[in-house]
């Protein structure tokens, strides 16, 4: 049951206490808070705490757009609190459900407020609309005795005091001056004075008028003290700190039916940013959206019916909203002209949270990424990310002309890391990729989006180069071969004891639900290896675009949305 101290707004910092890439540490009620402010000026109020080893994040490192814990690296999102980045596992996507306690924030009069379970309006700042905020003073006395002692503070001739049924005193001098006094509930024997005048002052003015309250709290400060000496001391509040499980990094969320659409969002902003792509500004109806990763997409539910997955280009700490990139396809079933042709600023889609199958490995020495066309939609996430860490990476983005170059403003910010190839055709662009892949080497990697063919030749050259599967990542937007689903097959699932039949013309997936294993997908072509399932014994007719060929030799994995058995029977470990 909350208090009514938890319910309340208290100032628990000023705003001239978040400086420009610091980490605030603060205490209201017995919990300690991580407080940041990020460079888009969005304040972050969080549990005091990595989900790691609990390592205090107030010694943490604000780059301005995320938090990053100084004991393992683990890095956390401006707004969410969502985990982006765990260094000991960097070739995976930390899980949604990896993510601090938020607290409620709200910014006026010179303070920052905040309550455990603070909602509604903050104080009544009535003739304090312009404010100089006072040093706040720590007292290690009661809350309720701090606010009796200000009861009695003078300041200048003539003051008097009235205190509020929550404890706010409001001093005020003959002359129309006044001061009004909040005291934050650090502890059950330690409170913060926190005040502020009725005026904006600066210069000469400000720093009188700082050092004349200084002086005179600090009076108090010593007789309150003194007095609290005199009693038996409370003892310390201990708030309940929920646990987060080691394995929810193992275990995804579950859904309802695989293609769920959870999230709504408004289109705020609709721009060509370049022949035949148009970029999305998608922001929440309500509430905040969850955190991603780069190479993350989401599932768009157009307003047609069909469902369609776009890669996020936000760069790290751009979490107010998500964007995207379409390009017009011409052989478009509807998706793409649908978004082009109908979709308007102001219009309402359900789309899903952010899938992360095309994670970004950030322990390599130096990233290549090969974009071709649209295909550099994911990549461009990625190679935000490093070059916010100042990682070394080189960006090569293929296009027809320099009009069909998207993102030119983002990509301004890579510099000379980045090349733009124009015009090339298929024999030069084999030889230039030659040239860039030409020195593969120890935590070299490598990454790679675009058209089919594209992606095709130049996993092609990097294998005749010498790089490894494992220093190759891509992701194919479509599958384009001719899936077989002729042959019928068993399924056995290992963990829910289950024998399954797969008939011709129906895929694994279909026949999961059907049985009511709800299994997460997206594209459901095999191209984004949501659906992938592993395989504990059985030969598997692979027919994804996800796969490398080391995995699908290994033959340890299956996308259940096309691929089927070789054998009569698969055991699957569902």
């Amino acid at each position: 049951m909350a208090t009514d101290l938890q319910n309340t707004w208290h100032p628990i910092a000023a705003s001239t206490d978040l400086v420009k890439r610091h980490v605030y540490q603060a205490q209201l009620l017995g919990r300690e808070y991580a407080v940041w402010r990020a460079d888009d000026g969005y304040v972050n109020i969080w549990e005091n705490r990595c989900l790691h080893r609990g390592v205090r994040l107030s010694i943490g490192i604000n780059d301005g757009r995320e938090l990053k814990c100084q004991y393992h690296g683990w890095r956390y999102a401006n707004r969410t609190a969502g985990c982006t980045y765990i260094p000991a596992h960097p070739a995976d996507a930390p899980a949604r459900t990896i993510c601090n306690n938020t607290y409620p924030v709200a910014e006026a009069s010179g303070l920052v407020w905040c309550g455990e379970h603070a909602t509604g309006d903050l104080p009544d700042m009535s003739g304090f609309e312009s404010v100089t905020a006072l040093r706040g003073l720590p007292v290690n006395a009661p809350r309720d005795m701090v606010i009796e002692a200000l009861g009695a503070y003078a300041f200048a001739d003539g003051c008097s005091a009235q205190t509020d049924e929550h404890g706010v005193v409001t001093v005020t001098a003959a002359d129309g001056q006044a001061v009004r006094f909040f005291v934050q509930p650090s502890d059950s024997n330690l409170s913060v004075i926190r005040g502020v005048l009725n005026q904006a002052l600066d210069g000469a003015e400000r720093i009188a008028a700082l050092r004349h309250h200084n002086f005179l709290l600090d009076v108090l400060r010593s007789q309150v003290e003194a007095r609290a000496a005199e009693l038996e001391t409370p003892e310390p509040m201990t708030p309940p700190i929920a646990k987060v499980s080691a394995d929810l990094a193992e275990i995804p969320p579950e859904q309802e039916g695989g293609r769920t659409a959870e999230l709504r969002v408004q289109v705020v902003d609709k721009t060509v940013t370049a022949e035949g792509i148009v970029s999305l500004r998608l922001e929440a109806i309500k509430g905040q959206l969850p955190t991603f990763q780069p190479g993350a997409h989401i599932d768009v539910h157009l307003q047609n019916g069909m469902v369609r997955q776009y890669s996020l280009t936000n760069g790290p700490g751009e979490t107010d909203h998500y964007t995207i990139g379409v390009k017009r396809e011409p052989d478009s079933r509807g998706g793409s002209v649908a978004i082009h042709d109908s979709l308007a600023v102001g219009d309402v889609l359900a789309v899903s949270a952010p899938h992360n199958n095309f994670p970004l490995r950030r322990d390599a020495l130096h990233t290549v990424f090969v974009a071709g066309g649209i295909g550099v939609t994911p990549l461009l996430a990625m190679a935000r990310a490093l070059n916010s860490q100042g990682l070394s990476f080189e960006f090569h983005y293929f296009v027809q002309s320099h009009a069909h170059a998207a993102f030119r403003r983002e990509m301004g910010e890579f510099g000379d890391a980045l090349t733009l190839h124009k015009g090339l055709s298929p024999e030069d662009t084999g030889a230039k990729l030659r040239d860039i892949l030409a020195s593969p080497g120890h935590a070299r990697h490598l990454y790679i989006c675009g058209p089919g063919p594209m992606l095709e030749a130049t996993r092609g050259i990097a294998a005749d180069l010498g790089w490894s599967d494992e220093a190759v990542h891509f992701e194919y937007f479509k599958n384009t071969k001719e899936v077989d689903d002729t042959n019928s097959f068993q399924i056995e699932l290992a963990r829910s004891a289950l024998s399954l039949n797969v008939p011709a013309g129906k895929t694994i997936l279909e026949v999961l639900r059907e049985n009511g294993i709800n299994m997460e997908s997206s594209c459901e072509q095999g191209a984004c290896g949501t659906c992938r399932v592993g395989v504990i014994e059985g030969e598997v007719i692979h027919q994804d675009v996800y796969l490398n060929d080391a995995e699908k030799s290994a033959g340890k994995s299956i996308m259940t949305c096309v691929s089927r058995a070789a054998s009569d029977r698969l055991i699957l470990d569902i």
